[in-house]
């Protein structure tokens, strides 16, 4: 035993037992910046989001940072161009961005391209912001404090395109303010000044967005202080002009630009401070699969509607023509169809309500005819709600009006046709029911007297009469009294 216990008191052994346990605990550190500094597998993948901000283009870019974290991947590029979109989807997108374990770069790209409104707010959340020459963003202000329609007291309003009342890169104002939006010395004068809310409801939504900016901003180390500009006063910046007041971090021509200038950064995911090395990987575009492109047009506001109609009218026929079945088919696939995409737009319950309404009184008037009272109600119903069904002035997320006019002139045309219907069956002759035997005309079977057998509709009848009839002679019926047929000669 004295061979391998030291001749040393006992505090001898305890110290060497911590210093071998702050041995393996470097060694495990160590391992571990080493795990961390190896390079990533995969190529960097490219993402295309264009057009306006929708839960179609979250659920892309959602999906696809969920793929580049299990592949590996050093870096997600969003090649990006929008006019703003929903709120919903927006704060969706800069949530998967924020919890992604893969650094994302969000590219304004080709030339021309813009990251207007809800663009603005994707590019403050990425951990690198670059842009192309000859493209823009900014005018961050909610489309209703511009004087668009507006959301509730519940939720911020919907982001998009600046409208009426707002500053964007097409107006006179903003024109007049672009060249001078890099230069710092005359604020001023260089961009227009904020309108102030008009009522409670419009400056909670602008200071929640203001607030909410800020936030990506002091996460990121950007630009604050315009970023707050963009939202209250709907203010742009050029490219460059972004650059230089570290709004985003470099203006990049092509992709290899992009990677080269991106590479030797210190990004942060979650709580760790990662190295960017993306000079000279290589690249794999991913563009948006058919789940993405059915998403895309099952959210068209348009595309809803005409899901919703196609499905109440298939229903109708099929209960107007049981057993025919195709139009039941086709209508509940249609309805639940539209029901989906609806539960996915931002919509305004009034219209919902409309609609609703509207589509019972077509209903009502095919099972109750009042020659097109309800009809005509029904369509007057469905074309307001139509009108103001979704509740956002969002760039193609809105009501077409020649869709409008149509399901007008096709609420017109089915109660034409119901009307129609209901009159031709007042005036058509019964061909069921007791009431149908009146008139026909039957044989004498056998005769005595005031009474006898007549042979009518091929059943043997008993009959009265107030004359002699002959064995053979055609009569006509007057009356049915229980089961005795009243007749009269057919002369």
């Amino acid at each position: 035993m004295g061979l391998f216990r030291p001749a040393g008191p006992a505090g001898t052994w305890r110290a060497l037992r911590r210093l071998g346990v702050a041995a393996l605990l470097v060694a495990g550190a160590l391992g571990l910046a080493a795990q961390e500094a190896s390079p990533p597998s995969g190529p960097a993948l490219v993402l295309t989001v264009e057009g306006a901000v929708s839960p179609a283009m979250s659920d892309y870019i959602r999906r696809n940072l969920d793929d580049a974290a299990d592949r590996g991947a050093p870096l997600v590029v969003l090649k990006l161009d929008t006019p703003g979109g929903l709120d919903s989807s927006m704060r969706e997108i800069i949530r998967a961005i924020l919890a992604s374990p893969v650094p994302v770069a969000t590219w304004v790209a080709p030339s021309g391209a813009r990251a207007a409104s809800a663009g603005t707010y994707m590019m403050y959340a990425s951990h690198i912001a670059a842009m192309a020459p000859a493209t823009n963003l900014g005018a961050a202000t909610p489309v209703a404090i511009g004087g668009g329609g507006g959301g509730d007291e519940a939720s911020p309003l919907p982001f998009g395109q600046p409208g009426r009342g707002e500053a964007s890169e097409e107006t006179p104002e903003d024109a007049e303010s672009a060249p001078d939006a890099g230069e710092e010395a005359e604020p001023a004068t260089a961009d227009p000044p904020a309108r102030a809310p008009r009522n409670a409801m419009e400056a909670k939504a602008v200071n929640d967005a203001v607030a909410y900016i800020r936030g990506l901003a002091e996460l990121r180390g950007r630009n604050a202080d315009w970023a707050e500009r963009a939202v209250r006063e709907a203010v742009s910046l050029t490219a460059t002009d972004a650059a230089e007041q570290g709004v985003i971090d470099f203006v990049a021509a092509s992709l290899p630009e992009l990677l080269a200038l991106a590479d030797g950064r210190t990004v942060t995911l979650g709580e760790t401070e990662v190295t960017l090395a993306t000079a000279d990987i290589p690249y794999e575009t991913v563009e948006p699969d058919w789940r993405t492109a059915l998403l895309t047009v099952l959210t068209n506001p348009n595309v809803a509607l005409i899901l919703m109609l196609v499905g109440v009218y298939g229903i109708i026929f099929e209960f107007l023509n049981p057993g025919v079945l195709v139009p039941g088919t086709v209508g509940g696939i249609s309805l639940i169809l539209g029901l989906y995409a609806l539960a996915l737009l931002p919509l305004n319950y009034a219209g919902i309500g409309l609609i609703l309404l509207g589509l019972a009184l077509i209903v009502a008037e095919a099972f109750a005819p009042s020659f097109g009272i309800l009809g005509i109600g029904g369509t007057v119903a469905l074309v307001l709600g139509a009108v103001i069904l979704v509740d956002t002035d969002v760039p193609g997320l809105a009501i077409s009006i020649p869709l409008v006019a149509g399901v007008a002139v096709a609420g017109v045309i089915t109660t034409l046709i119901v009307a129609r219907l209901a009159a031709r069956s007042f005036r058509a002759r019964v061909v069921s029911g007791t009431e149908e035997m009146i008139g026909a005309i039957g044989r004498v079977e056998d005769w005595q007297g005031g009474s006898g057998h007549v042979w009518v509709h091929g059943e043997s009848w008993r009959a009265q009469g107030d004359t002699t009839l002959a064995t053979g002679a055609r009569v006509r019926v007057v009356s049915v009294e229980g089961l005795t047929l009243r007749i009269e000669p057919a002369g």
